[in-house]
C-alpha cells in the first residue's frame, strides 16, 4: 500500500481529460454531485494509478474526491460535497466467483436487481450534545451500528452523559440497500441464481427498481456474522457502490465475436434457413414441424414501437400450446428457454402471482421495512418465460398476467408500495384439458381451466392430440428407439472400457437427434438478429395482410346473424409474426414470402381454435368470451323461455318446462341441461328451490 498522496496526480488528470465535464458539474452542483470517470481514460493516462486505483480503492479514491473538490474552478462554486464515479472496468467478476482475495478491492459486477430498499436519510455524523454543560460533541458514523460518544469533550465536564442527539446539527446522507442476483442467461444445469448485497449512498439511490439489469462499480467489504450479541468467524459480504451502469440494450451480454459475426450472416443467407431452424428446435421431439416453426418466430419476436403519443405496441409474440398429457409440451417449453438468450421457466402449480410479476416483502434485508422483489416476468424482461401447466395455477395467479402480456408492465400497489415494473418478454405457455383429453367437438375454453381473458392474449393457440394412427405412430416409436440407442451407445462408450463401440458409430446414431444449427450458435443468431434488424413492411407485403384480414372479416359480414370471424388483435398478430419471419433470415424488409408463411400457420391456429365445432364458422367469441355465437344464441333463448315461464307461473319457471320448451325450438334435453348449469354458475339464474328456476 503506497503512503504518497495521488491527489496532484488527479488534478492533473481532471485538467487533461474532464475539464468540460468538470465544468458541466459545476453548473447543476448540487443537483448532481457525480462526475463519472471512464476507466479506460485513467489506464491511458497513468497505468500504476489505474492499477493502485483497483488494489487499494479506498485511499485512491479519497485523494481523488479531494482533489475534485480542490480543484480551482473559474466560477464561484466550490465541490465540496462531490463525488467521482467509475464506470467501464473491463474485467467483470461473476457473484459466485467472489473471494477472499477480492476483499477492499474494486470490482465491476453485473446481474438484476431483485430486490430494492426505499431511499431514507443514513446518518454520516451525529451531533451529541451534554446534557450536564451543553457541550456539542460529534461522532462520524460508520458501518451499520450508532455511535455514541464515550466522555464529554469538554475538559471541564468530561462526564459520560447523558447525551442528546441533535438532529438539526447532525449530517444525513440518501442511502438504499439493493439486492443484485446473477443473470439467469448465465445459468447452466439448474444452478441456484446467488445474490450479493450492495449499499448505496448520495446521488446513486434511487436510481434503478426491481427487474432493471445493471453494472454495479464498488468496493467489496466484509462484516462480522452476529447473532445474539455472539460474534461469527464467518463474515458476510456487501459491495460499497461506487457507480451504476443500467443495460439498455438487448443481449448485450452474448458476446458475438467477428468470426461469429461471419458464420450468422452467412447462415441468414442460406435459401433454407427456415428449415434448418425448425430442425434446430427439440430435434429429440418427431414432428410438430408447424409448431415447431411458430417456437422459432416467437424466439425472434417482432418490433417493439414507440409511438408519438407515449404509447408502445408489443413486439413479442405469445404463444399457447394445449394438448393431451405425455405428448413432450413440458420438453418444447425447456427447449424453447434453453435457445432463448435470455429465459425463465416456471411451472404452474408452484408459482404464484407474486413469484410471476412482484412481491413486496418484510425481511431483514429492508431492516423490517417492506421491500419490493422481482418475479420471474421481471427478470425474463425483453426474453422469454415459458409458464407449463397453467391451467393448474390457482384463479388469481392467472389474473397477474393479463397486464403483463398486453401492457408489458406490472403494477404493484401493496404494503404501501406503488411501483410499475417492465415485462417485455415473450409468454410461452402450455395446458393440459380439465378432463385429461382434448374432445374437438368442445370448444377451448370449456375444456381449459382457464378465463377467456388471458386465452385471447395468446397470439397463437395450438392443440396438440394424441390421436392414434399406423404410420405416424411407427415413424415417434423408431425416433424415441433412435434416440435412446444413441444415448445407451454413448453412455456404454464413456463407461466401459472395454466397450465395442466407436467414435464413429456414436456420431451416426447422434444424427437423428443432432441440432442443425448448434445451440450456442443459435442463441448468438437470435441475440444477433434481435440487436440488429429491424424489418420494415414493403407495399406488397402490407396490403397481403390486410387483404387476408378483411376476408376474414367479410366472413361474418354478409349474414347479420354470422359470428364475429376475427378482431384486430389476429391483425396485430399478423404483423408480429411477419417481421419475426424477416428477422429469421435476417432481412430489413418484410416481403410477400413472410406473409404467406404467416398467413399459412395462423390459418392453422385459427381452424384448430376458433372454428365453432357446431356451423364449422370462425368465431372470436370462443375465445374472448368462451362461448360462441352458436352457444349464445341458445344461452339466450333458454333465458327467455324462463322469464316467460316466470310471468305464468307465479315467478318461478320449472326445469322441466324450460327443457321441454327448449327442445320444441330445437336444443337437445343435454344441451340444454348444460346451458341452465353454465347460465347458474354465471350468476345469470340462480333455483330459489328444487325444480324451479328464475332469472337475475
Amino acid at each position: 500500500m503506497t503512503e504518497h498522496s495521488s491527489e496532484p496526480v488527479w488534478e492533473e488528470f481532471y485538467k487533461r481529460y474532464y475539464w468540460e465535464q468538470l465544468l458541466s458539474l459545476a453548473g447543476i452542483y448540487p443537483e448532481n454531485k457525480s462526475l463519472v470517470i471512464e476507466f479506460p481514460d485513467i489506464e491511458r493516462y497513468d497505468l500504476e494509478l489505474a492499477t493502485e486505483l483497483l488494489e487499494t480503492p479506498t485511499k485512491v479514491l479519497d485523494d481523488a474526491n479531494n482533489a475534485l473538490r480542490k480543484t480551482d474552478l473559474p466560477m464561484d462554486v466550490t465541490l465540496e460535497d462531490a463525488y467521482i464515479r467509475i464506470v467501464r472496468i473491463s474485467s467483470k467478476i461473476d457473484i459466485r466467483l467472489l473471494r477472499s482475495e477480492n476483499i477492499s478491492k474494486l470490482i465491476a459486477i453485473d446481474g438484476i436487481i431483485r430486490k430494492a430498499t426505499e431511499v431514507r436519510p443514513k446518518l454520516v455524523r451525529a451531533a451529541f450534545e451534554c446534557q450536564r454543560c451543553g457541550h456539542i460533541t460529534n461522532v462520524f458514523q460508520s458501518g451499520s451500528k450508532f455511535v455514541q460518544p464515550l466522555e464529554c469533550e469538554n475538559e471541564q465536564c468530561g462526564r459520560q452523559g447523558p447525551f442528546k442527539l441533535l438532529v438539526n446539527e447532525s449530517a444525513f446522507v440518501d442511502a438504499q440497500k439493493l439486492r443484485l442476483q446473477e443473470s439467469p442467461e448465465d445459468l447452466r444445469g439448474g444452478e441456484q441464481p446467488q445474490t450479493l448485497d450492495i449499499d448505496i449512498e448520495e446521488d446513486l439511490s434511487g436510481l434503478v427498481a426491481p427487474g432493471d439489469r445493471v453494472t454495479i462499480v464498488g468496493i467489496l467489504r466484509s462484516y462480522q456474522r452476529e447473532k445474539n450479541q455472539i460474534k461469527s468467524t464467518y463474515f458476510d459480504l456487501v459491495l460499497d457502490g461506487l457507480s451504476i451502469e443500467r443495460e439498455d440494450h438487448e443481449f448485450d451480454e452474448i458476446e458475438i465475436t467477428p468470426e461469429d459475426e461471419e458464420l450468422i450472416r452467412e447462415l441468414g443467407g442460406s435459401p433454407d434457413i427456415y428449415d434448418r431452424m425448425i430442425s434446430s428446435i427439440a430435434p429429440s421431439i418427431f414432428g410438430y414441424d408447424e409448431i415447431k416453426e411458430a417456437m422459432a418466430l416467437q424466439l425472434f419476436s417482432g418490433v417493439a414501437k414507440h409511438l408519438p403519443d407515449g404509447s408502445r405496441i408489443r413486439g413479442d409474440i405469445h404463444m399457447l400450446l394445449v394438448g393431451d398429457p405425455g405428448i413432450a409440451k413440458s420438453q418444447l417449453l425447456r427447449y424453447a428457454i434453453k435457445l432463448s438468450p435470455r429465459g425463465i421457466y416456471t411451472s404452474g402449480k408452484g408459482t404464484t402471482s407474486a413469484g410471476l410479476t412482484a412481491a413486496a416483502v418484510k425481511d431483514d434485508f429492508g431492516d423490517g421495512r417492506w421491500t419490493l422483489e422481482a418475479g420471474a416476468l421481471v427478470l425474463a424482461d425483453k426474453g422469454m418465460a415459458a409458464v407449463d401447466e397453467m391451467d393448474k395455477m390457482a384463479k388469481e395467479d392467472r389474473s397477474a398476467l393479463h397486464e403483463a402480456m398486453e401492457q408489458q408492465t406490472i403494477s404493484i400497489a401493496k404494503a404501501g408500495i406503488l411501483a410499475t415494473l417492465k415485462s417485455r418478454c415473450a409468454l410461452l405457455g402450455a395446458a393440459n384439458p380439465k378432463f385429461g383429453r382434448f374432445d374437438k367437438y368442445e370448444n377451448i375454453p370449456q375444456q381449459i381451466n382457464m378465463p377467456p381473458a388471458l386465452i385471447s392474449r395468446f397470439d397463437l393457440i395450438f392443440i396438440l392430440t394424441d390421436e392414434p394412427g399406423k404410420k405416424r405412430d411407427t415413424d415417434i416409436a423408431e425416433h424415441i428407439m433412435k434416440g435412446h440407442y444413441a444415448g445407451e451407445i454413448n453412455a456404454q462408450f464413456h463407461n466401459v472400457q472395454s466397450s465395442p463401440v466407436t467414435q464413429d458409430q456414436i456420431d451416426k446414431a447422434m444424427e437423428v437427434i443432432q441440432p442443425v444449427i448448434d445451440p450456442e450458435l443459435m442463441r448468438k443468431y437470435i441475440a444477433y438478429s434481435k440487436r440488429n434488424i429491424f424489418p420494415v413492411l414493403e407495399g406488397d407485403a402490407r396490403q397481403m395482410i390486410i387483404d387476408f384480414y378483411l376476408n376474414l372479416r367479410n366472413q361474418g359480414s354478409s349474414d347479420p346473424n354470422s359470428p364475429v370471424p376475427v378482431t384486430a388483435r389476429q391483425l396485430e398478430a399478423l404483423v408480429r409474426l411477419a417481421e419475426a419471419s424477416a428477422r429469421m433470415r435476417l432481412s430489413n424488409v418484410v416481403t410477400t414470402t413472410d406473409v404467406n408463411r404467416i398467413i399459412r400457420i395462423v390459418n392453422e391456429s385459427l381452424r384448430q381454435v376458433m372454428t365453432d365445432p357446431e356451423t364449422g364458422k370462425l368465431d372470436v367469441d370462443i375465445i374472448s368470451t368462451g362461448m360462441a355465437k352458436s352457444q349464445r344464441d341458445r344461452a339466450k333463448l333458454i333465458r327467455d323461455i324462463i322469464r316467460e315461464l316466470q310471468q305464468e307461473h307465479e315467478g318461478k319457471a320449472p326445469k322441466d318446462e324450460v327443457i321441454k320448451r327448449a327442445s320444441e325450438a330445437g336444443v337437445d334435453e343435454d344441451k340444454a341441461e348444460d346451458i341452465i348449469k353454465r347460465l347458474k354458475r354465471e350468476g345469470a339464474i340462480f333455483e330459489p328451490r328444487n325444480g324451479y328456476l328464475k332469472s337475475t
